[in-house]
């Protein structure tokens, strides 16, 4: 191979890639338009070519160095680059599509609360009405300790929380999952699950509530409760997406009704299990010490959910029903 012919036939390649890299690296692959992007993958191959044949054609130390780095500073362009916009959409997705998509779905996501509220409401009613309900739904061993020995269960964490958080953190991921996926039944094992957790918190709340143990009760429940409760009803809502795809398809095929809310739907769970994450963390390490103040547990609670309520509202737009 003639040396110097080949590079006099190659160098203009060399030098539009370098040209493109320097606009790349200095102001971001986002510069660059369409076209000067593939023109640069394009050049990226042909100049990795280049590089192999000038080692195994011995073109000379210069020579090779210089085709080693365009190589190496086009393979970080195109795949770190590539890794960089990734990282960039997840981003921009928690903070502006996450909100966007909460209050698209809000509609659905209230339901689902409006179900647990229900069974919530039921558990309290027929817990002040009849003695007998409570053991139907709490464990006696709690309903022991809070009636008999009129003491709360949350100091059992204490000494243990690692393992509790992280196992608060599994039971609550697994019932978000049962709940979204219940959707499949046409909602009704959503309903189910969110009905029974409403009515086993109304049962417990009174229970505490009859006992005079509100109070510590609530200063447990609201740091990590703040983010627990609203996550389930945001599962909630993704299962009643999928059941809406089941029962009311609308102007799609039932398949891709299905689709279309499904993909709602597991958006929604990228909210929801950051969210479970850290209040199983609360819930684990901050919400039963015995060292916090319940008056700051309380407060801890309150602008976690103020926090939560914002973030959920930004950027509000109207969405047609």
């Amino acid at each position: 191979m003639n040396i110097q012919r080949w590079i006099a036939r190659r160098e203009t390649d060399w030098k539009r890639l370098d040209a493109l890299l320097g606009q790349a690296e200095k102001k971001g692959i986002k510069s660059l338009e369409a076209e000067e992007i593939a023109t640069l993958a394009s050049l990226y191959r042909s100049v990795a070519a280049d590089f192999a044949r000038a080692r195994t054609q011995q073109a000379g130390t210069l020579i090779t160095q210089n085709l080693q780095s365009l190589t190496t500073r086009a393979y970080n362009q195109i795949y770190q680059g590539s890794r960089r916009q990734e990282w960039q959409a997840v981003k921009e997705f928690y903070r502006t599509g996450l909100p966007l998509l909460i209050q698209e779905t809000s509609g659905y996501i209230a339901l689902a609360t409006g179900i647990f509220l229900f069974g919530s409401a039921i558990a309290w009613w027929y817990a002040w009405q009849d003695p007998a309900f409570l053991p139907l739904v709490v464990p006696q061993e709690l309903i022991t300790k809070v009636r008999d020995k009129h003491e709360l269960w949350m100091g059992s964490i204490v000494g243990i929380e690692p393992l509790a958080s992280s196992g608060i953190t599994v039971n609550n991921i697994s019932v978000s999952f049962a709940a979204i996926t219940g959707g499949l039944s046409a909602g009704l094992y959503t309903a189910y699950i969110m009905g029974y957790n409403g009515l086993s918190i109304g049962a417990i709340a009174t229970l505490v509530g009859q006992n005079n143990l509100a109070y510590p009760f609530w200063a447990f429940v609201f740091p990590h409760g703040a983010l627990e409760l609203p996550a389930i009803f945001f599962a909630g809502g993704a299962g009643l997406l999928i059941a809406k795809a089941i029962l009311f398809p609308g102007k799609y095929r039932r398949l891709d009704a299905l689709r279309f809310y499904g993909s709602k739907a597991v958006q929604l769970l990228f909210a929801v299990v950051p969210m479970l994450v850290i209040a199983g963390t609360i819930e684990g390490f901050f919400s039963p010490s015995p060292s916090v103040n319940p008056a700051i547990k309380y407060l801890v609670g309150i602008i976690i959910f103020t926090l939560l309520v914002l973030y959920c509202s930004q950027n509000k737009r109207e969405f047609a029903p």
